[in-house]
């Protein structure tokens, strides 16, 4: 039997994915696959023939985990401290729940502040609905957002 040298091309070592298996695996897509390995999320070995990035099937866990904890809000900056943790034997828990804890308390204000602003943009609204549209005079860019009082649409 003879050698073909350009077959190495084509081979992989065994149990390993390039970026496009790997997303198709895990879900998601070959863009996420390689932002996540730059910042550090994801491990890969570089094929010694083609350059390819090849992971281990360990990944396929590691990419789900990723998008299980953005889909709970945490940032990728949290999803690596907390795989760090794990990483040094660790448990992560506590910091999982103080996260998150942190994240609730946030969403609480800023959707307060997000209804505040609704009831402000409804009592404009109503406001204006009793005025005639004007026109720029010079000192005016527009008289309704100017003539806009929370005490007059109380």
């Amino acid at each position: 039997m003879f050698s073909v040298p350009w077959i190495k091309y084509f081979e992989r070592p065994c149990g390993k994915m390039t970026v496009t298996e790997l997303a198709r695996r895990a879900g998601t897509t070959p863009h996420a696959v390689r932002y996540y390995t730059r910042m550090g999320l994801l491990q890969a070995n570089r094929d010694p023939y083609n350059g390819y990035r090849l992971y281990d099937a360990r990944e396929i866990g590691s990419l789900r985990f990723i998008r299980h904890a953005k889909r709970l809000g945490y940032t990728l900056a949290e999803i690596r401290e907390i795989i760090q943790d794990s990483e040094q034997g660790r448990s992560p828990c506590p910091r999982v729940r103080e996260i998150l804890l942190r994240r609730i308390e946030e969403n609480r204000r800023q959707l307060e502040e997000l209804m505040a602003l609704q009831e402000r943009m409804e009592r404009a609204l109503s406001q204006w609905s009793k005025m005639p549209d004007g026109i720029p005079d010079g000192r005016s860019v527009c008289q309704l957002i100017e003539a806009f009082s929370e005490e007059d649409a109380s």
